[in-house]
């Protein structure tokens, strides 16, 4: 059982681990939601994730003829770290079943704590399959992720972190993917104080914990589509499940889309580098219909590769209208392009590409197409670029510019 005596035994067990993340007030997304927002920083945990909590002290709970056999987990990427990294303080091996789709930083790091990788399924819940078929051959201990109480008591010291420095916290934002820390924050912010307002958060292409709590029991998604990889799993731990039904007030379902735009506002304003799964308490602060409120948000993670990373800073850009493609039909004659490109020039629009398809009109000197990617300060400043082109006689068409990356 999850109670208050395991909870602050755990709090101090993983002292011996992690890195204080005070919480950190955040006066832009205050002023964008109207209530007082905090951010719980875990992301700047050593192994990058707050997973390291329960993982250590789970494994501090082992006999030490558990501890001998060997370690094994399946894992997105972050228990993987917080398993190979405790494993490592214990000088035990661990072996860590992931997906195949993990992004490499999470595989690379968790290579490094010393841990034998496997790469195995597409998702968590074909990995962890695995993973329980490889302890049951080799005889070794099963670290699950989430869906165990003592693991879940870990992850819950969160909430003792966030009473002791906000004691009047309204609002606790959780990320929700299989239900460990969700169990184990809900829980304990429940037994500090039974009045709070705990909210898990899911990705809804992958809002397994919603689709079990409108049912009444656990169910298996038959199919997943999230970036949000550290909270892409299909069936929630029947385990934490009964804590969930008890401690979370309500469930927000946040869509992909969201999460980009809420990464490059959290990287410019706080200069943090946030997963997309640490997101999700980030985008909900939108969807919550309180004012004045003291609002926490758990940021879980911060490992994310450089490719990922790429890809959400372009695509942020075109959703704020920071890049944007136009078709332009134009005369084949000289002079065109320095016109078009003159008006774009005096509003200050910054030409990064262009290109021109002189195929696109059987007759060349009735129209030819010239298609511009430029850079502008936001949705108004492109807007005030297209009426302008519209002005001059130029009637710009606006174009997908995702497949230009």
């Amino acid at each position: 059982m999850m109670t208050l005596e395991k909870f602050e035994e755990a709090s101090e067990k993983v002292k011996e681990v992690i890195l204080p993340t005070n919480l950190i007030y955040s006066e832009y997304f205050s002023h964008q939601t109207g209530n007082r927002v905090y951010l719980k920083p875990e992301n700047m945990q050593y192994t990058g994730a707050y997973k390291v909590r329960g993982a250590y002290y789970k494994i501090s709970t082992l006999s030490e003829e558990e501890r001998k056999r060997g370690l094994i987990t399946a894992s997105a990427g972050n228990h993987a770290q917080g398993v190979a990294y405790a494993a490592k303080i214990y000088g035990v091996p661990a072996t860590i079943v992931m997906p195949t789709t993990t992004p490499l930083i999470k595989v690379n790091r968790t290579k490094g704590y010393g841990a034998e990788v496997v790469l195995h399924g597409d998702v968590y819940d074909e990995a962890c399959q695995h993973a329980l078929t490889i302890a049951e051959e080799k005889g070794q201990t099963f670290v699950h992720p989430f869906n165990d109480e003592v693991v879940a008591t870990g992850q819950g010291t969160i909430a003792m972190e966030i009473f002791k420095e906000l004691p009047t916290v309204d609002i606790i934002l959780v990320p929700i993917g299989g239900g460990g820390l969700a169990a184990g924050v809900s829980t304990l912010a429940k037994l500090l104080n039974p009045n709070i307002h705990v909210i898990g958060v899911e990705p809804a292409g992958a809002s397994c914990m919603k689709a079990s709590l409108d049912k009444g029991e656990v169910v298996t998604l038959p199919d997943i589509d999230t970036i949000a990889d550290g909270t892409a799993v299909k069936t929630p731990g029947d385990v934490v499940f009964p804590y969930i039904q008890k401690n979370i007030d309500e469930i927000i379902a946040v869509e992909d889309h969201e999460l980009i735009v809420n990464f490059l506002d959290i990287l410019e304003n706080h200069k943090m580098l946030v997963e997309n799964s640490g997101l999700l308490t980030v985008a909900a602060l939108k969807h919550l219909k309180c004012k004045d409120k003291k609002v926490v948000s758990i940021l879980s993670g911060g490992n994310m590769d450089i490719i990922t990373l790429s890809s959400l800073v372009q695509h942020g850009l075109i959703q704020r209208g920071r890049v944007f493609t136009v078709s332009v039909l134009l005369p084949d004659r000289p002079g065109e392009l320095g016109r078009v490109s003159g008006v774009i020039a005096e509003l200050k629009g910054n030409i990064i590409r262009l290109e021109h398809n002189q195929f696109v009109s059987i007759n060349r000197n009735a129209a030819v197409e010239l298609r511009i990617t430029m850079e502008a300060f936001g949705q108004d400043h492109k807007e005030q670029i297209l009426k302008a082109l519209a002005a001059k006689g130029y009637d710009a068409v606006e174009k997908d510019t995702t497949g230009l990356y």
